[in-house]
């Protein structure tokens, strides 16, 4: 049977799993409930789009390897791919080489032509917005552009769509912001990183959600990958930080008072590092 290189199934929280995480548990300490996170279908989507195509089985697995493959320069541009050569070496079947290929086409990395067969595209071709080649660029050679350019693109995303979200004034959503930070909190005192982070890109991806505009809420799975890939705080420092929340409480209000300007401006000073820099972005996870 095909081993794949990495996991198929990375492990992330999905919508509405973030209470299926209990924080550490320190004897005298009484850490109080957190709050509930209900998954409603509303405000799931993003979550589902950050899920991409990574499945289980042999499926899963083979998509994952030949995405690593390509997006590291294992596979280069324009070499062939022969269905009968892969499935003799990860030891699968034609069906499964055939929709794997078929997955990968989807995303541009390869391209399928009668006479011609299937071969790998340049990376110009390539979906760069897709959840997996984010995260199969994260481990890769692809690494620095690929932690500048997400860096970028929060940077132009995240502060507009925090004063959009402020002018919309609905109280469920500022309670699910307001949930959010409150098992940041929990989380960062009780020392547990990989609980502020999931519960840091639930809430991105909520304020992606929310703005309005249907652009924007398409880009929240995007956000939402970037950070669980990272499995770093979103202002892209090394650990939760008691700053970091506080920038997170200070959006809630902002947004639960209606000042877009304030929502704004606390989202910018969020994804700030420190003086010295201008733009930061989670660093990639070790393996």
């Amino acid at each position: 049977m095909m081993t794949a290189a990495r996991p198929a199934d990375t492990g992330l929280a999905g919508p509405g799993e973030l209470d299926r995480y209990p924080y550490a548990e320190t004897p005298g300490v009484d850490r109080g409930a957190p709050p509930a996170w209900d998954g409603e279908a509303e405000l799931s989507r993003a979550g589902r789009r950050a899920a991409g195509s990574r499945g289980r089985g042999l499926h899963g697995q083979l998509v994952q390897q030949l995405g690593q493959m390509i997006v590291s320069g294992d596979l280069g541009a324009d070499r062939p791919l022969v269905p009968e050569e892969i499935g003799q070496r990860f030891e699968v079947s034609r069906t499964v080489v055939r929709e794997s290929l078929r997955v990968l086409e989807a995303k541009g990395l390869v391209s399928a032509r009668p006479n011609v067969g299937t071969r790998v595209r340049p990376v110009s071709d390539w979906n760069l917005l897709d959840p997996d080649i984010i995260e199969w660029r994260a481990f890769g050679p692809q690494r620095d552009d690929q932690r500048r350019e997400l860096c970028e693109l929060r940077w132009t995303i995240e502060p507009l769509a925090a004063r959009l979200a402020a002018g919309h004034g609905r109280e469920d959503v500022q309670q699910r912001l307001a949930d959010m930070a409150e098992i940041m909190g929990h989380a960062l005192a009780q020392g547990d990183s990989l609980t502020f982070s999931r519960a840091d890109a639930e809430f991105h991806s909520l304020l992606l959600q929310v703005a309005g505009n249907r652009m924007l809420e398409h880009l929240a799975g995007i956000v939402s990958s970037a950070l669980h890939v990272s499995g770093a705080p979103s202002g892209g420092c090394d650990r939760p930080t008691e700053a970091g929340v506080g920038h997170h409480l200070r959006i809630v209000d902002a947004v639960g008072a209606g000042d877009a300007a304030g929502a704004e401006a606390a989202m910018r000073q969020l994804l700030v590092a420190h003086p010295d820099v201008e733009r930061v972005v989670p660093a990639p996870r070790e393996h």
